[in-house]
């Protein structure tokens, strides 16, 4: 009940343990040509270009903007966590020219100071995160692709922590790029990385487009720089997507068949009702550690529905309280980073564990554990208000 990696569940697990087959198998591209119309619904989109990347979903975002982002050009973070920061680490590698727009933890960026800090540093990238789990806070993202179309921008949003968790709309937003992971929402293992790209950035990363020497027939490259990444270019990945089938890498056999299975079960239970049922659950959690007498973090307005973050109190030693919570109740919650360290544990309830039954019984064990750690808190406070949400 952590802020991620959440439990897979068992049909993912299950659709793992398949044999493997080639990455060139008719029957293998078929599951290939079935995931990328699977994960469409999933992020509000009719692009062509979505698919997955091989690897955590640090890999997409990487590969996004080293395919997306050339060394010198300039480009807009907003930055209100710990993966804002990320994504201006990733762009200081490539060499990019970064400005950022910098939100205090646990606040948003409003429309007008978007739309400024775009007018002011002209950028040719606009990157954000749409629910960081640092601050257990949603960006608003309704209208952020607009403004970057109007300046000439691409726009990028890791989605990571959200997408099948949190109503998500790619094509209404008109946004470019848009990366997420299986491990928290999706109800997976980390370790594949579903992306869609829009056909105008998909334009602008095949412009780079280049092929291997030991597979090129005399083909002309793209015209633009040559992305500086082989293992994360796009446009070599996005080739073998498509049906050239041009081999880039040796296919993530197992992690396709769990991609697959995650997009199946969110499709299943609808996912006006996934959305739903993570906010119910997250609802449940607030109500909860409000009713033990504890300070939920953030504001109720951008708070993600997934995960939930609570200032440890006074006089509690908040490192005792997760290790009793694993060892006593193998529950594990998750602590903080950056300057919220020491300060707030995260909770989580997304996946298969935003469900009634598992947001009370960590709702009670937190209980005991406060109580053994000699908090007074009301006893049966906590799971009587969480009930009363559902």
């Amino acid at each position: 009940m952590g802020p991620g990696p959440a439990n897979a569940h068992p049909r993912v697990l299950r659709a793992m343990a398949a044999d493997l087959l080639g990455q060139f198998d008719p029957e293998f591209t078929a599951y290939m040509e079935e995931v990328m119309a699977l994960y469409r619904p999933i992020f509000g989109t009719t692009n062509r270009w979505t698919f997955l990347i091989d690897g955590t979903a640090r890999a997409a975002i990487e590969a996004s903007l080293v395919s997306l982002t050339r060394p010198g050009d300039r480009v807009l973070v907003i930055n209100f966590g710990r993966f804002g920061l990320l994504l201006e680490e990733i762009l200081t590698r490539i060499g990019a020219k970064i400005s950022r727009l910098d939100i205090p933890w646990g606040e948003v960026a409003a429309h007008d100071q978007i739309a400024a800090a775009i007018d002011e540093a002209a950028p040719q990238v606009v990157a954000t995160v749409h629910g960081d789990t640092s601050t257990t806070t949603a960006q608003p993202l309704a209208g952020l692709g607009a403004l970057c179309r109007a300046a000439g921008a691409y726009s990028y949003v890791d989605a990571t922590a959200t997408l099948g968790g949190m109503p998500f709309y790619t094509d209404e937003w008109e946004l470019d790029v848009v990366t997420c992971g299986l491990q928290k929402c999706l109800g997976g293992p980390a370790g594949s990385a579903p992306i869609t790209i829009s056909d105008r950035a998909a334009e602008a990363i095949f412009a780079r487009r280049h092929i291997e020497k030991g597979l090129s027939q005399g083909e002309a490259g793209g015209p633009a720089p040559r992305i500086q990444s082989n293992y994360f270019d796009l446009a070599m990945i996005m080739d073998y997507w498509s049906e050239k089938r041009l081999n880039h890498h040796t296919e993530a056999t197992s992690m396709l068949y769990a991609a697959r299975e995650c997009a199946r079960l969110a499709l299943e239970e609808g996912l006006e009702a996934r959305w739903a049922r993570h906010h119910r659950a997250g609802k449940a959690m607030v109500a909860g550690l409000r009713a033990m007498g504890l300070t939920v973090y953030g504001q109720d307005a951008y708070r993600m529905a997934n995960v939930t973050g609570v200032f440890i109190p006074e006089h509690v030693d908040g490192e005792a309280v997760r290790r009793r919570m694993r060892t006593e109740f193998e529950i594990e919650i998750g602590g903080a980073f950056g300057p919220l360290t020491g300060k707030i544990w995260r909770i989580g309830a997304m996946g298969v564990n935003a469900r009634t039954h598992k947001v009370l019984i960590t709702l009670g064990a937190l209980e005991a554990v406060l109580r053994a750690e000699g908090l007074a808190v009301p006893a049966g406070a906590a799971v009587d208000a969480a009930r009363s949400t559902f």
